[in-house]
């Protein structure tokens, strides 16, 4: 995302269209193996990059998911297309949650619609997600400029050379405290789902856990 900080809200509401998305259409029908895999990721979200160097993923993170139980493991070392979309979901979510809470969120899903004769498969669960992208960009634009006029009229009486840093300044804590609260709310959700209360029980009772298992 490219932002001229001359003209900020229309250079971001700009941006936000120009956002890339990995569409339904564009996953490969094939298996790929693990560099086919890691170029089609990095050619399909090149655009989300902060920096040019960023990695968007690669063969080491591949493995850490699959290690952390993020990612079932591959089938003659080729990844089908759920697990295209499951990489998808993990390269969104990591952003903002932890290891622990994704593998809380999508071990679900895996367990119920990866390889599975459910009527009800992942392409269809991304696809339906993915039908909301539209609505929801036009929703966050109108937040957006929103909290950019809220923003404007802070630091009225700062002297006029502090005023433009002022008002960014709290521009951006705004939009950070949006992202703190439903962090928040995204956390207490997952806390929610099903064996995660039995995890947290686990974690306050280890000695309890060894004998069982004894």
């Amino acid at each position: 995302m490219t932002i001229d900080s001359k003209n900020l809200l229309s250079s971001i509401l700009e941006s936000l269209d120009r956002i890339d998305y990995i569409k339904p259409s564009d996953i490969p029908g094939i298996d790929l193996y693990m560099d086919q895999l890691t170029t089609f990721m990095t050619e399909q979200l090149e655009s989300s990059k902060r920096l040019p160097e960023d990695k968007i993923l690669t063969k080491t993170m591949i493995n850490n998911y699959a290690k952390n139980q993020l990612l079932p493991p591959p089938e003659k070392k080729k990844y089908s297309k759920e697990h295209i979309l499951l990489l998808i979901f993990i390269y969104y979510f990591k952003s903002f949650l932890s290891i622990s809470d994704i593998q809380s969120l999508l071990s679900p899903l895996t367990d119920k619609y990866f390889h599975t004769e459910n009527p009800l498969d992942l392409k269809d669960i991304y696809s339906e997600l993915f039908s909301l992208e539209k609505e929801q960009v036009g929703i966050l634009k109108k937040d957006l400029t929103k909290k950019y006029g809220v923003a404007l009229q802070t630091f009225a009486d700062a002297p006029q050379e502090d005023q433009g840093f002022l008002q960014l300044f709290s521009f951006i804590s705004l939009l950070s405290f949006d992202v703190y609260i439903k962090k928040q709310v995204i956390e207490k959700l997952i806390d929610q789902l099903p064996g995660k209360e039995a995890k947290k029980k686990e974690k306050k009772n280890p000695d309890k856990k060894k004998e069982a298992e004894t």
